[in-house]
């Protein structure tokens, strides 16, 4: 079996992703290795260049990616008091993108995620599905699936 010294989880809904950073956990720590935990951030409108008529959205557009850096920040805080360093990276950009561009930069061993089908929102939100990540992956990939029952509400604290 292949040793994973670097392992990295994507936490595309923070705070439904509880379960997969689990798994990075417990993986990092059987192969003493580095974890690193990626959320990106979609601006699925687009805009570039924010201008006078989307100041408003510019600041909501700031404001979600604090939020992601708090809400990953949360989660990841009780496995670093337990001894475990964990690199949390905020990205901007394209999910897929980003992701690709994260387990090339850091030398990416094995990428965790949820195994979800994504919905209509989501995928507005997030861009393209988890099957375009799957296909492009330069490394192993371990899926987490939901239990039955598992929904987002399950984990509201981590908002």
């Amino acid at each position: 079996m292949r040793e994973y010294k670097r392992i990295l989880v994507v936490a595309r809904m923070i705070q439904s992703c509880r379960k997969a950073i689990q798994y990075g956990v417990s993986l990092a720590r059987k192969y003493e290795a580095e974890l690193y935990v990626v959320h990106s951030i979609h601006n699925p409108f687009g805009i570039k260049g924010w201008g006078l008529g989307t100041r408003a959205l510019a600041l909501e557009y700031e404001k979600s990616i604090q939020d992601a850096r708090r809400k990953l920040a949360n989660l990841v805080e009780t496995e670093r008091t337990h001894g475990l360093s964990i690199k949390e990276l905020v990205r901007e950009g394209e999910p897929t993108t980003e992701v690709l561009k994260t387990i090339k930069e850091e030398k990416i061993d094995l990428l965790v995620m949820l195994a979800h089908e994504e919905g209509h929102v989501e995928h507005f939100l997030f861009g393209r599905s988890n099957d375009e990540l799957v296909r492009k992956m330069p490394c192993s990939i371990m899926l987490v699936k939901k239990e039955p029952g598992e929904s987002a509400e399950d984990n509201e604290d981590d908002q």
